[in-house]
């Protein structure tokens, strides 16, 4: 079977800096753009030898705004990866824009280019909610850029809208989802605001003027509910999608897939190996051009945290997990697990078809409380049923320092 091989690029730069963002982007820093463009296009001429045995089959250009980029600069670097890897003309091929940055003539390159998916930031249609979240743009905007978008011959839309913002009601979130259903994208990301530590909107934790946790709640399955009855079949916690379009390359992170990302902050996960690079553009830009190192964390991933990836991720989607899968990847038994969620499915927390278990949508309110109890049991066998744990144990144990080198 061919191996295939998920890209993702990151492009830091921005207009202004969003009060919620806590992605590795900066604003004011435009006079790196070239010199970045050339040790992206380096760093991709460097690891085509590791990409040299898969097909890649999505390509994502996140942010940060790529739009902001610039569409030349866009396709110079996709460019680089047509040279450099085997991209298959079905590949998924995904630019994240903003509607202030998506302007017709640079869309229309970029689909010549061949990129053939937007997600396009659009976030809320209150005016006031998005000065408020540091948005560049209002409703108007996105409403002409989504029209730029489709004259520009692309037929993969995606919105992304966020819920639970500050000071934002239930009828501000539907009339947001009412008024993005009329643009009919073909894929919508919904997520609830969460409030990173360092971001501005941060000040606003455990105050009134943000949605409690029972009122998000509401606006969630609200979320659920709407797209649903609107065609919109949900794939995974956050994202939903009509019939073939749900987002390829995401689905890679939730099933374990291969990945490589290039960029500062990209994390990439092949095999066993999973490692990222330094969140530092410059510190990024000289590495690469002097052949120092640019890896931030490194590391191989036992089959003990395989084991949990599959849980946490496969339970974010509506696919969900199944015990033939797990005790064909892991060796282990699924019946510790199956006692819990038939616990959950008693509570109306999860449920089963065929033989697939996934959380219905009151579980996936919960998933972080309920995917740690399943953690739990999972520990509790594989520390005393698992056949190849004892092995693992004895083979750390051998190592000369099984503690690892000290730190002063």
């Amino acid at each position: 079977m061919e191996k295939r091989l998920g890209i993702y690029i990151h492009i830091p730069f921005c207009a202004s800096k969003c009060a919620y963002c806590d992605f590795y982007s900066l604003a004011g820093r435009d006079g790196l753009m070239d010199k970045y463009l050339a040790a992206l296009e380096q760093h991709i001429a460097q690891s085509a030898q590791q990409m040299s045995p898969y097909y890649v089959d999505s390509v994502y250009f996140g942010g940060g705004t790529p739009s902001y980029f610039g569409a030349k600069r866009l396709s110079r670097v996709f460019n680089a990866l047509k040279r450099h890897a085997k991209v298959l003309r079905t590949a998924e091929v995904t630019v994240e824009c903003n509607p202030d940055s998506a302007r017709e003539g640079e869309l229309r390159l970029l689909r010549r280019e061949g990129v053939n998916r937007i997600s396009l930031g659009a976030q809320s249609a209150n005016p006031d909610i998005l000065k408020l979240i540091g948005r560049r743009h209002n409703w108007l905007q996105v409403e002409k850029a989504v029209k730029s978008i489709r004259r520009a011959g692309f037929d993969n839309l995606s919105l992304d809208l966020i819920y639970g913002l500050p000071s934002q009601t239930k009828q501000d979130w539907a009339d947001t989802l009412s008024k993005a259903l009329r643009l009919r994208p073909e894929h919508l990301s919904c997520y609830g605001l969460k409030l990173e530590e360092g971001t501005p909107l941060y000040r606003y934790k455990d105050s009134p003027f943000v949605p409690s946790d029972d009122e998000q709640a509401d606006m969630y399955l609200y979320t659920v509910e709407e797209l649903t009855q609107a065609g919109y079949a949900q794939y995974e916690i956050s994202n939903f999608a009509v019939k073939g379009y749900a987002s390829r390359h995401n689905l890679k992170y939730w099933r374990l897939q291969d990945y490589m990302g290039f960029g500062p902050g990209a994390h990439s996960c092949t095999g066993n190996l999973r490692y990222s690079y330094i969140r530092d553009l410059e510190g990024y830009i000289a590495g690469i051009r002097e052949g120092r190192s640019i890896l931030d964390e490194y590391e191989h991933v036992d089959k003990l945290d395989r084991a949990a990836e599959y849980l946490m991720l496969g339970l974010r989607t509506t696919h969900g997990i199944c015990a033939r899968e797990y005790r064909a990847i892991y060796r282990s038994e699924f019946s510790p697990l199956e006692e819990v969620l038939r616990e959950f499915e008693a509570r109306g927390w999860a449920k089963c078809v065929q033989d697939r278990w996934s959380f219905t949508s009151s579980g996936f309110l919960l998933s972080n409380i309920l995917i740690g109890a399943l953690l739990e049991a999972q520990a509790a066998y594989k520390r005393s049923g698992s056949p190849w744990v004892t092995a693992v144990e004895e083979t750390a144990l051998s190592m000369p320092d099984a503690a690892g080198p000290s730190v002063k």
